[in-house]
């Protein structure tokens, strides 16, 4: 057989709702047949002929994916459950976290290599109750779609088919939602410990002038940002460099950076102000109450040792109503991240940081966003080890009043 089929580059945003936060998942599809891969509802018709407007549609809960069961708590023996790994030190169960399936190969019908997550929701001595419902089992999902690219009309002699959507939300989306006993867990203080317990100054001793992320991921972040930051706001860049990503049409904006290395911060031109501080020696900020109008931390929540002392700090310094705005991807320093940010899936590590803003009740209309699936510049040096470029996370507040 063979037929002819319309492609596009198409641009997916998953929409949802958990304990009053709002999630946005906005996944990037590289080369879609409009022959023979799936959009669930009446997306699949609208979509070929949109133009590249968007079309949605809302889904009740158990639509998309399967409604939540109870047949699908499972409670295992803890010696039954494969916790070694071939290198380094054997998982460590907690409660509310995700895991792997595979741990529990050989029960409730798991099979070993299964990568989908499963919850601890119950834990003791002797057993652990497994939860193999979908993350989103219960919530109202909205689907958005739209054409970001038309690509050439070429012959179909059949091939993978992909259903779009299923694949987006079986990649980790809902693991961000928060757990009732996540907070206790996640704010232990041994998370915190990091393989390079040196002060950080001596670690940032030496300027790094050079670019973390891919052009690809910055575009994506400083696109956030400008969401929020207008003219003549006062802006405080946490954990600053020699870039702040800050767009450059929002001019007029007095931004005071705070870094740990002189030189760096000397050769951002977008910086008024310039103070070096070591947060995780000094959470105190060197700022008076409801002094800035946003903040902005670019690829560094991770390295805090006391988040919660620093986002009170934060609320502090925020007029009201301002935003707070972290944003990170994939890519760390591994000798000076926190133990606990290295052992999350990467949407996990959303819910670390919204439990950050929730523990300090300073802050109000939480949210989180991500990014991923978009190409990697041809240029990037990376481009050829990595066809995509890096996945941007984002999770942001407002200042209490």
């Amino acid at each position: 057989m063979d037929t002819r089929s319309q492609h596009a580059t198409v641009e997916v945003r998953i929409d949802w709702e958990n304990d009053g936060i709002h999630h946005q998942n906005r996944e990037y599809f590289q080369k879609i047949s409009f022959w023979h891969d799936i959009f669930p509802g009446s997306l699949s018709l609208k979509l070929p002929d949109s133009g590249g407007n968007p079309v949605s549609e809302r889904f009740p809960p158990g639509e998309l994916v399967a409604p939540w069961s109870k047949n699908n708590l499972h409670t295992v023996k803890r010696e039954n459950l494969k916790l070694q790994r071939k290198r380094g030190p054997g998982i460590e169960l907690h409660c509310g976290r995700y895991y792997p399936r595979y741990i529990a190969a050989g029960s409730a019908g798991i099979f070993d290599g299964d990568m989908q997550p499963l919850r601890i929701t119950a834990l003791d001595e002797h057993c652990a109750t497994i939860d193999l419902n979908h993350p989103l089992s219960r919530s109202a999902i909205t689907i958005a779609a739209r054409i970001v690219e038309d690509l050439a009309t070429g012959p179909e002699r059949g091939g993978r088919c992909t259903d779009v959507v299923m694949e987006a939300l079986n990649a980790g989306i809902g693991l961000e939602a928060l757990y009732p006993c996540s907070e206790t867990y996640y704010l232990s203080g041994s998370n915190f410990a990091r393989i390079d317990e040196r002060e950080d100054s001596q670690f940032y001793e030496v300027p790094r002038l050079v670019q973390h992320l891919d052009r690809t991921a910055i575009e994506q972040v400083t696109a956030i940002y400008q969401r929020w930051l207008q003219p003549g706001m006062r802006v405080l860049d946490l954990m600053s460099s020699w870039v702040s990503h800050i767009p450059g049409a929002a001019t007029d904006m007095d931004v005071t950076g705070v870094g740990m290395n002189a030189a760096e911060l000397s050769k951002n031109p977008q910086l008024a102000t310039r103070v070096i501080q070591d947060i995780n020696l000094q959470t105190t900020l060197p700022f008076a109450d409801r002094q800035f109008d946003a903040l902005i931390c670019t690829a560094s929540v991770e390295y805090l040792t006391s988040p919660i002392e620093v986002f009170c700090e934060i609320g502090r310094v925020l007029k009201p109503g301002a935003p707070a705005i972290f944003t990170f991807t994939e890519r760390w320093f591994p000798t000076k991240v926190i133990e606990l940010w290295t052992g999350l899936h990467p949407f996990e590590r959303l819910a670390l940081v919204a439990t950050y803003f929730r523990a300090t009740e300073c802050f109000t209309e939480l949210q989180t966003e991500t990014v991923r699936g978009l190409p990697r510049p041809a240029d990037d040096s990376y481009a050829r080890q990595q066809a995509f470029s890096d996945p941007v996370y984002a999770v942001w507040a407002r200042a209490r009043g």
